[in-house]
């Protein structure tokens, strides 16, 4: 099952990317200036054989149907909700700008990484979420540098749909999702704006957006705000900033929308040896949220979450390296 996942995921995200690139060629809405030619024709070859993957895959699906059909009937009687989901960790190539796709592999790490073959230098950023609770990303939006945010989800039916959700959202210099921050089983957005703001959007099955609640200011202090799911053990999402001069900040959720956050608390120090930071969630399939942390030099390290405050995080694991290459989404 996680590997039909993984490939359908795989032709997804290529699918949706070109369809973007396309987009953005044919007028002059992206800043990255992209040649149109090139890039065009790569991009509906690559739509192509996404489609052509898909429609390989449906049909290997429809000939296990029945067999599979009694097993999963088996297996969602036993399934339990999944509070802290997994997600694949993106890299755009600095030099290239293609894409590169990173599974976890359930150890700690990741699996080796997957060439998109697509330009991806029009993205600000990608952003994961899982509403139905079983893992694993069912809905991705997309943030363009040119402010445009879109978002991409598949149906039951296996069905890709895709929606613009708004423009202007490049006032924000950090767009994250942490989960559900107002308690619906949709995953919300939050976005700290240029002036230090931090906004919360309560979102919808459809990725589409209610009116943003000012959550407080002040933000601009921090030059890195990361999160995904439970990190205290008390069933809320929260999130981490990073301050200036390298000390941690932990940012307990309240799951009350309008005040999601309760006052920080220090975590820890010396976090400006890193120059990103950033979360797929469970990385290690323990059940508990953890963090991604990058050195400089490239080097990649894991830091585990321990399900409960105030240690919030376990030593940290180197995980690869060679990851400087990389402006990781």
């Amino acid at each position: 099952m996680i590997i039909r996942r993984r490939r359908a995921l795989r032709g997804a995200l290529t699918a949706t990317a070109a369809t973007i690139a396309l987009t953005a060629t044919a007028g002059t809405a992206f800043a990255s200036g992209d040649p149109a030619g090139a890039d065009r024709a790569r991009a509906t070859t690559a739509v192509a054989e996404a489609e052509r993957q898909n429609e390989r895959q449906a049909e290997r699906q429809t000939e296990r149907q029945a067999g599979d059909a009694r097993r999963a009937g088996a297996l969602a009687a036993e399934e339990a909700p999944v509070e802290t989901p997994t997600f694949s960790m993106m890299g755009v190539h600095k030099q290239t700008t293609e894409g590169y796709l990173y599974f976890p592999n359930r150890e700690g790490g990741f699996d080796p990484r997957y060439h998109l073959e697509l330009s991806y230098d029009f993205l600000a950023d990608v952003i994961d979420v899982d509403n139905d609770k079983d893992g694993r990303d069912d809905g991705t939006w997309f943030l363009a540098k040119d402010g445009t945010l879109d978002y991409h989800w598949f149906s039951e039916d296996h069905q890709q749909h895709s929606k613009q959700v708004g423009t202007g959202w490049n006032t924000y210099r950090t767009v994250l999702s942490p989960g559900s921050v107002g308690g619906a089983p949709e995953a919300d957005l939050l976005g700290v704006d240029k002036t230090g703001v931090l906004w919360s959007y309560l979102a919808y099955p459809d990725g589409s957006l209610a009116a943003r609640t000012r959550v407080g200011g002040g933000w601009e202090q921090y030059d890195q705000v990361e999160g995904q799911g439970d990190l205290s053990g008390d069933g809320k999402p929260d999130i981490v900033a990073r301050d200036k001069t390298g000390g941690l900040w932990l940012y307990k959720g309240t799951g009350d929308y309008k005040a999601p956050f309760e006052g920080r608390a220090k975590i820890g120090g010396g976090w400006n040896t890193y120059d990103r930071l950033l979360s797929v969630g469970d990385l290690d399939a323990d059940g508990r949220t953890d963090l991604i942390a990058r050195k400089p030099n490239g080097d990649l390290f894991r830091y585990s979450g321990s399900g409960s405050a105030p240690a919030v995080f376990q030593a940290p694991v180197k995980i690869g390296s060679g990851f400087q290459i990389y402006n990781l989404l």
